[in-house]
């Protein structure tokens, strides 16, 4: 499966994540975001679109050259200058407190170890700096985590270590953020992976 997650899952989020209905949420991520952004999880690019004009720039942590080569004509086009900062989001390669914001999409379903990745985020968050997401994670209706937590294996490895039923706001909590904001929306997509597919879009602080 080294091959598969290397080599098609970053074209498939692509393809997948690049709808207007999803583009929808992440504009409503990254509504705020200003100054100096650390962005975990950089993809392909999709959010550079809606990052605002305050932001003046991004450091990306993308572990996936193919998804790093796939954003480059977003980058290419964007406003905003965007470094590759680093490849893994559990050891980032900052000093504390050296960022007005970070920003998540959809990538603490996948990172292995998302305790460890938030605490990173709260350790280079200046005082009052936001983290900014759009997760997916387990439902609040007792019927579908149970059927999120069934599915996790095959979620996992057809798409490359994704997760359908992590807590993501007990996560953000424990690592000492502050969620200010919280929205939960079904994510868009076909009828059939609808209900597996719950979405937090918000915001939480570091003290």
């Amino acid at each position: 499966m080294g091959l598969w997650t290397e080599r098609v899952v970053p074209h498939l989020t692509d393809r997948a994540l690049a709808g207007a209905d999803v583009t929808v949420l992440r504009e409503a991520a990254c509504e705020g975001l200003a100054g100096r952004v650390l962005e975990i999880g950089f993809g392909s690019g999709l959010n550079l679109p809606c990052y605002p004009t305050s932001v003046a720039s991004v450091d990306a942590v993308e572990p996936s050259d193919v998804g790093w080569e796939l954003s480059a004509g977003r980058r290419g086009a964007g406003r905003v200058p965007v470094r590759r900062a680093g490849l893994d989001g559990q050891r980032l390669d900052a000093p504390d407190a050296s960022y007005d914001a970070a920003l998540t999409t959809f990538t603490l379903c996948t990172v292995p170890d998302p305790a460890a990745a938030l605490a990173e985020v709260r350790r280079v968050l200046r005082p009052g700096g936001a983290l900014h997401l759009l997760e997916h994670g387990l439902a609040p209706d007792d019927r579908v985590a149970r059927w999120q937590r069934r599915l996790d294996p095959v979620q996992r490895t057809v798409c490359g270590g994704c997760h359908l039923s992590r807590d993501v706001p007990a996560l953000v909590e424990a690592a000492g953020l502050v969620v200010e904001e919280l929205t939960e929306v079904g994510l868009p997509g076909p009828a059939v992976s609808r209900p597996w597919t719950h979405c937090f879009v918000g915001r939480a602080v570091a003290p």
